[in-house]
Parts: structure tokens; C-alpha cells; sequence
């Protein structure tokens, strides 16, 4: 093997970590301002539930491994994940959901400051606690669940919704 190949194999195999977390958190899409009206049409026609949570929400973080159960257990709903935190943490945030094995799933970050017009468009009532749970059915009607799958009933709820 020439030297050349040999150091272009060693700087290719440093970078090959940093490229990956740098696709992997491309994934996440940027919630805005038309955020929540675009999600909802793109599930248009199936139940869908919209779990928001933050890095620096520690109820959401301990519940994550139970979020990464449902999605692979469920197949009569459609999860998407929506972090409040920045769309500049999107390196951090890629970077838990695959600890969690949540990278698979849809997943947005917040991407406007003003985050009073991002929750209101969810749901005027909701004023940015957590973790909170928007369940949308077929039809289109939703309902707000605030707190942990445990907290909340929201885990034996789960398993109804869709049907």
C-alpha cells in the first residue's frame, strides 16, 4: 500500500464517525412556524401520535427507552418526535435518539425563538410543559396529554389508539 492511500485510509477512517453524525442529524427537520400544519397533512387519513420532549426535560429522557418500545411494537399509529430544543442542537439531539434507538423515527427540533407561536399552533392551551403528547386520530380530531407515558395513562391509552 502506498503511503498516500495508507494516510487517506487513516484521515477517511477519523472522519467516518463525524460524517455519520452529521447524516444522522440531518434527519431531524426543522419545526417552524407551518411545523405543525404540515406534519398533520403529511399523516393526514391515520392516527398519529406527536411526542414533545427536550433534552433538558429529565422525565422525557428517563421515558425515551419506553417511546423506542412503542414505535417498533405499533403499527396502528404514526409517532413523530419533536424536540423544543433548538434546531442548532440537532447534533446532540441525533445523537440521543440513536442512543435510544429512536433514530428511525420521524423527528423534528423546534427552529423558530418565538416557541409561544410553535405550542400555540399545537394547542393554544398548551404553554410549554413536559413531556406532552398530541394524539391525533383518523379523522383528524386531537387531544392533549401532559406528562410521562406512566403519569398520564398515556402507555395503556397507546394501545387503543388508532383502531
Amino acid at each position: 500500500m502506498s503511503r498516500r492511500l495508507f494516510i487517506a485510509a487513516i484521515i477517511l477512517a477519523l472522519l467516518a464517525p463525524v460524517l455519520a453524525a452529521r447524516a444522522a442529524a440531518a434527519e431531524i427537520q426543522p419545526f417552524g412556524r407551518d411545523g405543525w400544519q404540515g406534519l398533520t397533512a403529511a399523516h393526514a387519513g391515520r392516527a398519529l401520535v406527536v411526542h414533545f420532549w427536550s433534552l433538558t426535560c429529565a422525565p422525557c429522557i428517563a421515558e425515551m427507552p419506553e417511546w423506542a418500545k412503542l414505535a417498533r411494537r405499533s403499527r396502528s399509529f404514526d409517532l413523530v418526535l419533536v424536540a423544543t430544543d433548538p434546531i442548532e442542537e440537532t447534533p446532540r439531539l441525533a445523537a440521543a435518539l440513536k442512543q435510544w434507538g429512536l433514530d428511525g423515527v420521524e423527528s423534528w427540533a423546534f427552529a423558530d425563538r418565538f416557541t409561544e407561536k410553535l405550542r400555540y399552533a399545537v394547542d393554544p392551551h398548551w404553554h410549554g410543559e413536559l413531556p406532552m403528547t398530541r394524539l391525533v386520530a383518523a379523522d383528524g380530531a386531537g387531544q392533549t396529554v401532559i406528562g410521562s407515558l406512566r403519569s398520564s395513562g398515556l402507555g395503556d391509552r397507546l394501545a387503543g389508539h388508532g383502531r
